[in-house]
């Protein structure tokens, strides 16, 4: 089914009955009534409820904050590889030079903005992306929620994104300061008042533009792709359905979907992300000013290392939050099959 609160639903006489007897979503079909599914004696909430929305906000915190923190010496060096290409002439060499002159410290540089920053990101995007596809699918209705699923994905993500991205800002603003600008600042308390010092509070927020034609681009292909592929794994390379998996092979598909979807994220993200490093890193400098500078080549340095660092990342948010659903017995809808009485 796809997930209960797209379709009009009214318990039967029979239903009732069985729900007594039965832990899992007991609903039938009925126009003109759009409600939200219940668990009984399985789920910590109702699908859709306030609760869900912040249990899901909650996955998110932990799905973004600790994997973009994890990743912070690798995000350091593709950042950069990305800035200043003649000095770091690859990972390996960045990591090495890095080393050389900072020492190991010098590779965890702008963890505190990363694990802030993420957070905040990950609570937006991971919760308003289920209100707002709850909220689209009941707009265009049962039918058309079905056919026309990747377009809820699309605009739910892009809907949620360009919240979450508002909350990102300074902190990604801080942490490319800090990783890109040598000998400008360590921490981000070190950082923080001497970019207001200098450029004012516009110093956290002029990447704003390029931040969104990154990240909305970035998540519109991670929640998309993402949910069409555990489908279509389902649909193909797993033997049986999803309801007679273990929750430890759901988790599986989940890895494996995140990476695949991960992958194309870094791709249609990188030239935006590198725009982003750069203007961090350039006081006063334009969008503009940055292109004439660097050239469209120059936008896709360091993606071999976006693609290792991303898809990684992708992979291990889904498994966080899927296992955070999981774990907090968070309504968790099966992929989506036609509406009653409709073929695919």
């Amino acid at each position: 089914m796809f997930p209960p609160c797209y379709y009009q639903l009214k318990k039967s006489k029979n239903q009732e009955n069985a729900m007594e007897k039965s832990p899992r979503f007991n609903t039938q079909l009925v126009p003109g009534r759009t409600i939200a599914a219940t668990a009984v004696n399985e789920d910590s909430c109702e699908f859709g409820s306030s609760k869900y929305l912040l249990l899901c906000g909650l996955g998110g915190i932990l799905s973004c904050g600790i994997t973009h923190t994890l990743v912070t010496p690798l995000d350091l060096v593709k950042c950069r590889l990305q800035v200043d290409p003649g000095k770091y002439k690859s990972l390996t060499n960045g990591f090495r030079v890095t080393l050389a002159e900072e020492g190991a410290r010098g590779l965890v540089k702008g963890w505190a903005p990363t694990a802030i920053g993420y957070s905040i990101q990950g609570f937006c995007k991971f919760g308003l992306y289920e209100y707002f596809k709850i909220l689209y699918a009941n707009i265009v209705g049962e039918e058309n929620a079905y056919y026309w699923r990747t377009s809820v994905y699309l605009a739910a993500s892009a809907s949620a994104e360009t919240f979450a991205d508002i909350g990102l800002v300074p902190f990604e603003s801080v942490k490319v300061k800090i990783q890109t600008t040598p000998g400008f600042a360590s921490t981000m308390r070190e950082a923080v008042p001497k970019m207001i010092q200098q450029e004012g509070v516009s110093a956290f927020y002029k990447s704003l533009v390029p931040l969104w034609m990154r990240q909305i681009p970035y998540t519109m292909m991670k929640f998309s792709c993402f949910e069409r592929t555990v489908e279509l794994i389902y649909m193909h390379v797993v033997p049986k359905p999803r309801a007679e998996c273990t929750k430890g092979e759901q988790l599986i598909v989940t890895f494996a979907a995140g990476y695949i979807a991960g992958v194309f994220c870094a791709v249609v993200s990188h030239p935006a992300d590198t725009l982003v490093s750069k203007l961090n890193q350039e006081k006063g400098a334009s969008s503009v000013d940055v292109l004439k500078k660097i050239g469209f080549g120059g936008l896709w340095k360091g993606l071999g290392p976006r693609i290792i660092m991303i898809g990684t990342l992708t992979a291990l948010q889904w498994f966080i939050y899927d296992f955070v659903k999981v774990s907090l017995a968070i309504p968790r809808p099966p992929p989506p099959t036609p509406p009653k009485g409709k073929k695919a």
